[in-house]
């Protein structure tokens, strides 16, 4: 974990709000604060070390394996958004979103697919995606890619911003790599939401799944949508099932047609707090 990181995460909002005093407080207790954290923070687990051991891993669902590496996708984890320091161990509700991928995921289970995963923070899923799917290739992409603590053969860890269309092209569209399951789980706003499935669902392979988590953020979150812009993916989305019109300033008519000519399903599904979609390709 880079001090960048551990800046940006746990103090940036602080200092944003804070006045002079407790500025100058937070900067010179800062690198000290920083050092103890790094000290307890998690060390890099190879899972193709941790297999050798964990085989029964490899024989489990996703209700167990969300859990058991402390993901907020399964039934309860371990706050993973609290500093190492201040870390409990008493677990609390996750989102509950492991039925819907069981559903949605279980006849790939043993198929050689190539999982893209955004927004994979400490990748907690990822580890559970990579016993889950034991012959797929997945890649991991977050805005701070140092918090990542697995690693493996089978995973590609990389930085991605993925509020920019530059980024989405040039670091995924332009390496030529099809997907047969993309999980959208980064920054949740309105933008990020939208121009990630737009830009991103060519290269969902024909048959493939694109996930859309906290769907409704920008819906009931006012830090996810300052402008209140309209229309949310959510709308859209429901747009499209009811077989209306919709435009966005970050659609391209091309984008748009493509999507509509390529969709096959879109299910939108309630977790213990938040909504998930599903979106199938013909």
């Amino acid at each position: 974990m880079k001090f960048k990181s551990f800046f940006k995460i746990y103090y940036l909002h602080r200092i944003n709000k804070a006045k002079t005093l407790t500025k100058i407080y937070i900067m010179i207790s800062l690198p000290l604060i920083y050092l103890v954290n790094k000290f307890l923070y998690p060390r890099i687990i190879n899972l193709d070390f941790l297999q050798i051991s964990k085989k029964f891993l490899y024989d489990r669902d996703l209700k167990f394996l969300f859990e058991y590496f402390n993901s907020d996708k399964g039934k309860a984890l371990v706050n993973q958004y609290d500093k190492p320091i201040n870390q409990k161990k008493a677990k609390v509700k996750g989102h509950n979103y492991h039925s819907f991928y069981e559903n949605y995921l279980s006849n790939k289970k043993f198929e050689k697919i190539n999982i893209l995963e955004l927004g994979a923070f400490k990748g907690n899923a990822t580890a559970a995606f990579y016993f889950y799917f034991k012959n797929a290739e997945i890649f991991s992409g977050d805005i701070f890619p140092d918090l990542f603590h697995y690693k493996s053969t089978r995973i590609n860890s990389f930085y991605i911003d993925t509020s920019s269309e530059n980024d989405l092209k040039n670091k995924l569209l332009s390496k030529k790599i099809d997907f047969d399951l993309i999980i959208e789980d980064a920054g949740h706003y309105l933008k990020d939401q939208i121009i990630s499935l737009f830009i991103l669902f060519p290269i969902l392979k024909s048959n493939g799944i694109f996930v859309v988590e906290e769907l409704d953020f920008p819906d009931t979150r006012k830090d996810m949508n300052i402008k209140n812009e309209k229309p949310t993916l959510r709308e859209i989305l429901i747009s499209v099932l009811n077989k209306k019109d919709f435009n966005s300033k970050y659609i391209t008519e091309e984008q748009k047609q493509y999507f509509l000519n390529n969709y096959n399903n879109i299910k939108i599904l309630k977790g213990n707090y938040n909504e998930i979609a599903f979106i199938t390709k013909k």
